[in-house]
Formats: structure tokens, sequence, C-alpha cells
């Protein structure tokens, strides 16, 4: 019966083991990504920073640049035009998301018809959150919510009937509101900062390497509630295993 015990304990911390690193220098399951991250010699522009390990092609990243690309179809000038320093936001945080294979932690099952997974709450660095809101603050939009709600009967998204535009200081009165809101809680504001190794960077300087794959291997192994895969995996493995006792 030892053994026996003794053998479930090392089947249980190598399960353990493996759901955390399943999580770590991967690809999620949505639209354009790439099935499995890897090296990209040609992205463009912003995306460039992650060319060394990417989930997304050189395509794609030339097209997150566009105003109004073919992966999504999305206008950023749905109310006017966007100011450039506001615009190289929203390119830095589609290429975060397109590119990175450091996502794993806070992949989540997606219920829309065009990805089956998304990301959820991942731990945004101060720095990075505030930037974003400060540069947007003179921006103007209609919703707080972009991921739903918009008028897409002219192919691309429209503000719906009713909906007045207003510059972002109004719609997101805080930076947590545009963090949080503007992508259905993508993101999660937090006071972590930049190079502390608990907070995912949408901005970094390449030559000093990617600070995220830090981040992600931290939160595979503490855990957190933006996590639950793993543990949901962990916990279905146990429960067979002590059904086995």
């Amino acid at each position: 019966m030892a053994a026996r015990w003794a053998m479930l304990g090392l089947l249980a911390a190598c399960v353990a083991s493996a759901a955390k690193e399943s999580v770590l220098n991967m690809c999620m399951d949505a639209k354009h990504h790439k099935t499995k991250p890897g090296p990209e010699e040609v992205l463009h522009g912003q995306c460039v920073l992650w060319k060394d390990n990417a989930c997304c092609t050189a395509n794609t990243s030339t097209e997150a640049h566009q105003d109004q690309s073919y992966l999504y179809n999305f206008n950023w000038n749905h109310c006017g035009v966007m100011p450039e320093k506001c615009k190289q936001h929203f390119i830095q945080d589609t290429c975060l998301y397109e590119c990175s294979p450091n996502l794993g932690p806070w992949i989540d099952q997606a219920d829309t018809s065009w990805r089956r997974e998304r990301i959820l709450n991942v731990p945004l660095c101060k720095e990075d959150c505030e930037l974003w809101w400060e540069d947007c603050q003179d921006a103007v939009t209609c919703k707080e919510n972009w991921h739903k709600g918009w008028n897409w009967t002219s192919g691309t998204n429209r503000c719906p009937r009713g909906f007045m535009c207003q510059p972002f200081k109004y719609v997101f009165p805080r930076p947590a509101d545009l963090c949080e809101k503007i992508w259905s809680n993508s993101y999660k504001y937090t006071t972590e900062h930049r190079g502390g190794g608990r907070c995912i960077q949408m901005w970094f300087d390449p030559a000093n390497g990617n600070p995220n794959v830090a981040v992600a291997k931290y939160y595979a192994q503490n855990g957190r509630d933006a996590s639950p895969a793993p543990q949901a995996v962990l916990l279905l493995l146990l429960a067979a295993l002590l059904s086995l006792l």
C-alpha cells in the first residue's frame, strides 16, 4: 500500500508539472494565430518585438497596422480619425494579442463563431495601461466595450443608433476602465511595474529579451484565478487517481 501511495504521489507531481508547462510557449486557437509559435524574420513595424518567437505571420503583422484591415474589418476611426499617438497603443495591443506566445496562463474558452479561445484578465503592467489611457484621452468613441454591440450592416463597425461619440476621457474615466472594459476583460489593470516579473508588457526592448516569458512562467507555476485551465485538468486527473485507491 505504501508503494502504491508513493507511486500515486509521484504521478500527481508529474501531472502538476505537465499542467503548468502546457500553458507556456503556446498560441491560442483563434482566427489568425499559428498553431505553434516560431521565428518570423520579417514581422512588420511594432510587431517586430516578437520576431524571434511569434504566433503571428508576417502578413498578420502588416494588417495589424492598417486603419481597417481584413483581420477583423474593425475601423479605429469610427468616430473620426484616431490620433496617431493613440493608434500606436491599439496597434501594440493587436501585436501582443496576435503575436505573443506568452499568454497561455490566461487563455480561456470563447463563445464566438470566429475563435475557440480568448485571453481573460491578463495582468497588464501599470505603465502600459496608464500610457495607453493618457495618449488616448482626446480620441473619440461611442462605446466602452469594443467586442460587441456594433452596427455591422455595412461590413465594418459603426456606432449603434443612439450612441453618441465622446472623448475617451469621458467613456473611460480611469486607466483601469480603458484596459479592462474595452476588450471584455481581456486585460486586468495592475499596480505591478515593468521589469518586476509580475505583469505582461505590451512594450519592451527585444535586445534585452522578452520579459513576458518569465511572467508567464511565474503565473503558470503559482496559479491565479485567471488561469483555470491547468488547475481544472489537474483536479480531474487527481480525482481519477484517487478513484484507483
